[in-house]
């Protein structure tokens, strides 16, 4: 999802964008000259980067299990989904229950051109997509799609992952949260994750200012700070952990806590 700063131009191919870094990063293939030249500065800091961004997606794909499989959730809301990447949210939850509705949310229109293409939903269920940022909530909650696909006298689970840290205090990170959180139904869940400094400080502040110099400035966040973004509402044991030891898979590949910088947890909204 792009950052939205000034000087990154979605439209832009030349100049690199954190979605596109992200695929490349990860091994996808939708990414230019200019993110994969991004990608290995990055990496040259932080040679751990794939193995991080890695243990975030596999994050999503079991919490958004948990939620259908153990929550009972039908409906999702994804922010900064980016390109698609098997599996992808809709995969995993109509896996377990085949009617889910899902709405995807990103600003890249090269991973718009990617999901109309690609995010197939089952025949019981719908998938679609919004071109809208994060930093305008309000055009999110009011588009067609939201409100014709997902159904806000039932639970919806919101997923934010892989996108908070490029959310500055300065846009009010916690507001624009919460007001994605504030129409949904009690019984609604929050699944995020949080990007923190706090197991490699030295190795991922390198990271974070090449990102800088790339022009997606991002704000890093302690285990303190982080948890603040989940007052009024229940953890989910474990509560909030980094990403690899949220409710691990059996014979999930080790991995060390210095090779994480992302915390995450999935919460529900009780009233």
């Amino acid at each position: 999802m792009n950052p939205g700063t000034v000087g990154q131009d979605p439209f832009d191919t030349g100049v690199a964008h954190s979605a596109r870094v992200y695929d490349y990063i990860l091994g996808g293939r939708t990414n230019y000259a200019a993110d994969r030249e991004a990608g290995d500065a990055m990496c040259r800091e932080w040679a751990a980067l794939p193995v991080h961004m890695r243990a975030n997606r596999r994050f999503m794909e079991r919490a958004s299990h948990y939620l259908a499989a153990e929550a009972g959730i039908r409906q999702f809301l994804d922010i900064g989904s980016g390109l698609p990447t098997s599996p992808n949210l809709h995969q995993v939850v109509q896996e377990v229950a085949a009617d889910s509705r899902i709405v995807y949310i990103d600003n890249d229109p090269i991973v718009l051109a990617h999901a109309r293409n690609l995010l197939t939903s089952t025949s019981q269920g719908r998938t679609a997509y919004v071109d809208a940022d994060m930093h305008n909530p309000n055009r999110i909650l009011t588009t067609a799609q939201f409100q014709g696909l997902l159904d806000l006298q039932e639970p919806v689970g919101l997923l934010i992952i892989g996108i908070l840290h490029f959310i500055l205090d300065t846009d009010d990170a916690h507001g624009l949260v919460q007001h994605l959180l504030d129409p949904l139904p009690t019984g609604s869940y929050l699944a995020m994750t949080i990007g923190t400094a706090d197991f490699a400080p030295q190795e991922v502040a390198r990271v974070a200012a090449e990102y800088k110099r790339q022009g997606m400035p991002m704000q890093l966040r302690t285990y303190d700070e982080a948890l603040t973004f989940f007052d009024g509402l229940k953890l989910v044991e474990p509560g909030l952990t980094q990403v690899h030891r949220w409710r691990p898979n059996p014979g999930q590949e080790a991995v060390e806590d210095r090779a994480i910088a992302m915390y995450g947890a999935v919460a529900r909204k009780t009233s």
